[in-house]
């Protein structure tokens, strides 16, 4: 069964063609008619579509879309192009030029990111408009573990970015050794003094990916975006 166009189709069949996640989808569909939701529902997929399993480097956590009209598109900490970029969005700039001396993007659209091998995953993939974490028990985290566990599995070394407790959570998934997990608190603004800003993230996967014969990311998303 095709639902995300790539490799990922094949590693999550036995999970597309069970009842159980069909009728958690009709869930999700019915909240989409009744409600104003978000991403737009064709974009739910967006980080696997444009991350194939084979190409992760890495993998950034995110909890749940953002809940604003016109801002998530279904990739974790991203904004759509022309939207105001959030105030966790630009603290991860803010310490992307200290780590890389890479100037803020006029757009906080992350597509680039993803391209480049980074799997912008959010752990809970909808959200109604207005009401932050409001989709948090329907049950995606099931469905977002198992990703994180066939993650995994990979032969080649991944990076993990975990910021935030909520994210930190996931790392019991993370047991292969190959892997590098890379932790510290949120880029919000409520926590980002208390280990984000200084913690040089962007540095360390790119060291950690020369290290295990893989190319860098090219987190540069100005000429991207100009």
């Amino acid at each position: 069964m095709e639902v995300i166009g790539n490799d990922w189709d094949n590693l999550l069949n036995t999970i597309w063609k069970s009842q159980g996640f069909n009728n958690f989808l009709n869930v999700v569909k019915l909240k989409y008619k009744e409600n104003t939701c978000f991403p737009e529902f064709k974009n739910i997929f967006n980080a696997l579509k444009l991350t194939p399993y084979e190409k992760v480097k890495v993998v950034i956590l995110g909890q749940d879309p953002y809940h604003g009209t016109g801002e998530a598109h279904g990739l974790s900490f991203s904004v759509q192009d022309g939207i105001r970029k959030p105030p966790s969005l630009k603290n991860i700039f803010k310490e992307l030029k200290d780590d890389l001396n890479i100037d803020e993007p006029e757009s906080g659209n992350l597509t680039h990111w993803a391209e480049e091998g980074v799997l912008l995953l959010n752990s809970v993939l909808t959200v109604e408009k207005d009401k932050a974490a409001s989709h948090k028990d329907l049950g995606w985290h099931l469905f977002t573990d198992h990703v994180i566990k066939l993650l995994n599995e990979k032969e080649t070394p991944i990076v993990f970015i975990l910021w935030g407790s909520f994210a930190r959570s996931k790392k019991i998934y993370i047991t292969n050794p190959k892997h590098l997990i890379i932790e510290s608190t949120h880029p919000s603004p409520f926590s980002a003094n208390n280990g984000f800003f200084g913690s040089r993230p962007f540095s360390k996967t790119n060291d950690f990916l020369i290290k295990t014969g893989q190319k860098p990311i090219d987190f540069n998303l100005k000429r991207v975006n100009s």
